[in-house]
């Protein structure tokens, strides 16, 4: 009887262990073991990501953080094109390892899991300088008549929405751009981080800032990862610490201007 129970009780941790699934493997050890990291990036967010369609390179603030990841990891460096409506599920999918720089937000963070953060942005409104005039602050902005433009699956987007309710909201897919529907006279404003509007304002000199009393929604900046992926995780926390620390950084924001 002792060993029929003995037997019975074996049997049944046995079979209790089988039904705990496997536990999953990280990211790092896919990416040291591959010897490539994926990393997903639009190439639309200037001076973050930039991609030249006759070469199909990337260039760029985010081009240069994860190139020295990638270095400091001995691994080939693989980017995956992606959207920013397409942004969290290729996370979730797997489709690639880490993303660049996204707007940390709720929404987001059900699916996905963070870095910690490296960087800061604020939003700003901007329209094209001959109708300047026709907006004075946030408030002239949220008028029936006045043409919002904004691209869709981004933080912009929850914003435009929320901001402008009297407004009427054109929402444009990527790789189209809200800032572009300004630039042809199809909408009045578009908002953007004061990252991208810097580079806007240069770049075309009939971008124009709209005046306000002060920016909006200050929002850090990291990577999108596996949520549940702890090891990874933790593995780019303590790498962002240590570059951090050295400076690296800096040097690359003041390389980009930002």
């Amino acid at each position: 009887m002792t060993f029929l129970k003995t037997f019975g009780a074996a049997i049944a941790v046995v079979a209790s262990m089988a039904a705990v699934p496997a536990m999953a493997q990280s990211a790092l050890n896919d990416i040291l073991s591959s010897g490539v990291l994926k990393v997903g990036t639009t190439g639309d967010w200037n001076p973050m990501s930039v991609r030249d369609p006759a070469t199909n390179a990337y260039v760029g603030y985010d081009i240069d953080i994860m190139t020295e990841l990638a270095k400091d990891l001995e691994v080939e460096l693989e980017f995956v094109p992606t959207d920013w409506k397409t942004l969290v599920s290729g996370i979730t999918a797997g489709n690639y390892h880490i993303t660049g720089s996204a707007s940390i937000s709720p929404a987001r963070m059900k699916a996905a899991g963070y870095s910690d953060t490296y960087i800061a942005v604020e939003i700003l409104p901007f329209t094209t300088a001959d109708k300047a005039e026709n907006f004075t602050g946030w408030d002239s902005i949220n008028q029936e008549g006045v043409k919002v433009a904004t691209t869709l699956g981004t933080s912009f987007e929850a914003m435009t929405r929320e901001w402008f309710p009297n407004a009427e909201i054109t929402v444009v897919e990527a790789p189209a751009r809200g800032y572009q529907e300004v630039l042809s006279g199809r909408a009045d404003v578009f908002i953007t981080s004061n990252i991208e509007g810097a580079t806007l304002v240069a770049k075309f000199p009939e971008v124009s800032m709209i005046d306000v009393d002060q920016s909006r929604a200050p929002t850090p900046i990291a990577m999108l990862m596996p949520q549940s992926d702890q090891v990874w995780i933790n593995y780019v926390n303590n790498w962002i610490a240590i570059k951090q620390a050295s400076g690296f950084f800096v040097e690359v924001a003041e390389k980009w201007g930002l």
